[in-house]
């Protein structure tokens, strides 16, 4: 873990993932990198290993539907890591929080509010499709 969790901070990623010997790096906002490779390579998620900035529970939903084995994050919210407890992916962070933030630190980050309430991955994912499609979605 400790070479992804150096190559997160040096290299100012979003995500980095770690199976057998490849690593993968990750730059876009929110959980769009993670949504993208369980849509297009769920493959590379099964068993892998994550270093991440910040994970909050629809992150963690998409990591545990990915089947990843280990975590590491500077920040968890406290409702991510109880879902990521409860599947048995191992978890080590800096920082716990209450939620997690949107960019502009007014108020909840609009995943974490939607997903907040919800107790498993497979009811939070449809929420995260719907949620990536509309922000996707080209303007006419």
């Amino acid at each position: 873990m400790e070479d992804i969790i150096r190559i997160l901070h040096e290299g100012n990623y979003s995500c980095v993932v770690k199976k057998n010997d490849k690593i993968h790096t990750f730059s876009q906002r929110g959980v769009a990198d993670l949504y993208d490779m369980l849509k297009s390579k769920p493959y590379f998620l099964k068993d892998a290993c994550i270093a991440d900035k910040v994970v909050g529970k629809a992150a963690a939903a998409l990591m545990i539907l990915g089947g990843i084995s280990r975590l590491y994050t500077d920040t968890i919210s406290s409702s991510a890591l109880l879902l990521l407890h409860e599947s048995d992916i191992k978890v080590d962070y800096t920082h716990v929080v209450p939620f997690i933030q949107n960019r502009d630190k007014t108020g909840w980050c609009p995943l974490e509010k939607l997903s907040y309430e919800i107790t498993s991955a497979e009811t939070i994912f449809p929420l995260i499709e719907e949620f990536i499609s509309k922000i996707r979605k080209p303007e006419l």
